[in-house]
């Protein structure tokens, strides 16, 4: 079976606004009050917990490894708390999750969130029974943009992991999708849509509902 694996963050939903209110319950427990915004910051959040400390502490002139070692688990428990506040799912999304699952597509996540995070939200957004695999990043012992958890996404679809393809918003997925020799598709409607075409996928995505035909292009059987 051939599948097609979706990234969570920024791909199939826009989870930056829980992402930063996380992170500044983080920020304000330091004595700094809120330094992400999500009109500013919706890019750095989609790279995850610890890139949000980093980035939140290089500008306040504070930068430490072992604050952010110490503040990550507070993040992670402040997120989990508030997981679906103010994540959407991107428009098309679901639909076009549906559609490839009509067309016979094995339709799973692959993710660099924690797994039980990315069970949770899924849980709270409604749509987890959508997807017959989740990966998260603790699911092995590596993570993006090793390839190991793509293919054994792919597997656990029940699929062949040399007929999968990604469908991610990151320099995280393209590295991962090429590094076990299969196509990406990278989404441009996320906060990072403008640098996708630098990242020389297979193919961009501007929006879900052309996603199915784009799938069975690039998925398409050789001609013998």
């Amino acid at each position: 079976m051939k599948t097609v694996v979706f990234d969570l963050d920024g791909t199939l939903a826009d989870t930056s606004g829980d992402l930063i209110a996380a992170a500044n319950h983080c920020f304000r427990d330091m004595g700094y009050g809120d330094v992400l915004s999500a009109e500013r910051d919706a890019g750095v959040a989609l790279r995850g917990g610890r890139r949000m400390l980093t980035e939140g502490l290089t500008r306040m002139g504070a930068m430490n490894e072992a604050m952010i070692d110490r503040y990550y688990p507070i993040l992670l428990e402040a997120y989990g708390g508030a997981i679906a506040e103010h994540t959407v799912l991107y428009e098309g999304a679901m639909d076009a999750v549906e559609q490839l699952k009509t067309l016979g597509y094995g339709v799973g996540i692959c993710t660099n969130k924690p797994e039980a995070l990315a069970q949770q939200l899924l849980n709270a957004l409604g749509v987890r029974e959508a997807f017959g695999a989740l990966v998260g990043a603790d699911t092995l012992p590596v993570r993006k943009p090793d390839p190991a958890p793509l293919i054994e996404t792919a597997r656990r679809l029940g699929g062949d992991p040399a007929k999968t393809l990604l469908v991610g918003d990151s320099d995280t997925d393209r590295n991962t999708a090429k590094a076990a020799g299969v196509p990406s598709v990278l989404v441009t409607f996320g906060p990072s849509g403008e640098d996708m075409a630098a990242l020389d996928p297979e193919a961009l995505l501007h929006d879900y509902a052309s996603l199915p035909q784009v799938v069975d292009t690039l998925l398409a059987d050789p001609v013998s």
